[in-house]
């Protein structure tokens, strides 16, 4: 076996139960001791049972999911822990209906479990540098598939889909977001806002990238139209083969993510990507995860809306 990897056995054994869970997610959300999520005090905190906490500063009682994507959830941790490892660790995502499955959920608690931890995903607010590839998709389904009261019969292309923009740092992170249109106004300002000035950026031949070679950006491109694809070092190749991760897990896995919900499962392929690179060892990708929960919650109500 693979030294970067370990076994859903051996996770199985690691996390046997709540309480082994319980005790490694304090040690990594509390890594200098339990800290009270109210008034952030780690002083005067009086251990109760089952995992709970007394903060006798502020008279807060907690436990290590509150403040979480965990919070008022009756999912047990090792469950979770066994989620997130899921998550992780498939290429292309996993699931409700598998999720619900392997760990023996409902599959509507599966659904929500999975959207929580989607919502850990999207934390990223680094600035990429150096060399970037810069791509944009539309994901939506395909006019002649639709039922004929359906059909917008506007064209082809990115009519009536839903607009996702991405950037791949050459050698390191992979930003994705969905933004609202496929405009000049739209994508620039998503590279201004997320690009470092300086950089070299790649793209294709698209009307959105003219005027960004300049004082602030190198720019080069090539031209698909003409089926240039690679010339020298000036491709993206990168940033492409990122959408056919995230189309084939959209198709082959979801089948069908509204425009509601499209957001959380990009945030979720980037975050793979990024934190869930398979040279990284298993329980390292899953400590990055563990991590990005602090400070997330989103309910039942919110998701629905």
């Amino acid at each position: 076996m693979s030294k970067s990897t370990i076994s859903t056995f051996k996770l199985f054994e690691t996390f046997p139960d709540e309480a082994s869970a319980r005790t490694y997610l304090e040690g990594r959300l509390w890594p200098n001791g339990v800290k009270c999520p109210e008034c952030k005090s780690g002083e005067r905190i009086t251990a109760r049972k089952a995992g709970y906490y007394r903060c006798n500063a502020c008279k807060f009682d907690f436990t290590v999911r509150t403040g979480t994507i965990f919070e008022r959830s009756h999912v047990p941790l090792h469950k979770w822990l066994y989620a997130m490892y899921l998550l992780v660790t498939a290429r292309k995502g996993i699931s409700s209906m598998q999720l619900a499955k392997e760990i023996g959920i409902t599959q509507k608690s599966a659904w929500f479990v999975l959207h929580r931890l989607r919502e850990a995903c999207n934390d990223d607010k680094s600035k990429l540098s150096g060399l970037i590839e810069i791509d944009e998709t539309y994901v939506g389904g395909k006019e002649e598939n639709k039922h004929e009261d359906r059909k917008l019969k506007a064209g082809r292309g990115p009519v009536g889909k839903a607009t996702v923009l991405g950037m791949r740092e050459r050698g390191g992170k992979t930003l994705a977001m969905l933004i609202e249109s496929p405009s000049m106004m739209e994508i620039q300002g998503a590279i201004f806002a997320r690009v470092k000035f300086g950089s070299s950026l790649m793209t294709d031949n698209a009307t959105a990238y003219e005027g960004l070679n300049g004082s602030i950006y190198k720019q080069d491109s090539v031209n698909h139209s003409a089926k240039e694809y690679v010339r020298g070092m000036v491709h993206t190749n990168g940033i492409e083969s990122v959408w056919a991760v995230l189309k084939r897990g959209l198709h082959g896995v979801y089948h069908h993510a509204s425009v509601k919900h499209l957001g959380r499962y990009v945030d979720e392929f980037a975050f793979r990507l990024n934190e869930g690179n398979v040279t990284r060892h298993t329980l390292e990708r899953l400590a990055s995860f563990v991590d990005a929960t602090a400070g997330k919650r989103i309910t039942y109500k919110e998701l629905t809306a």
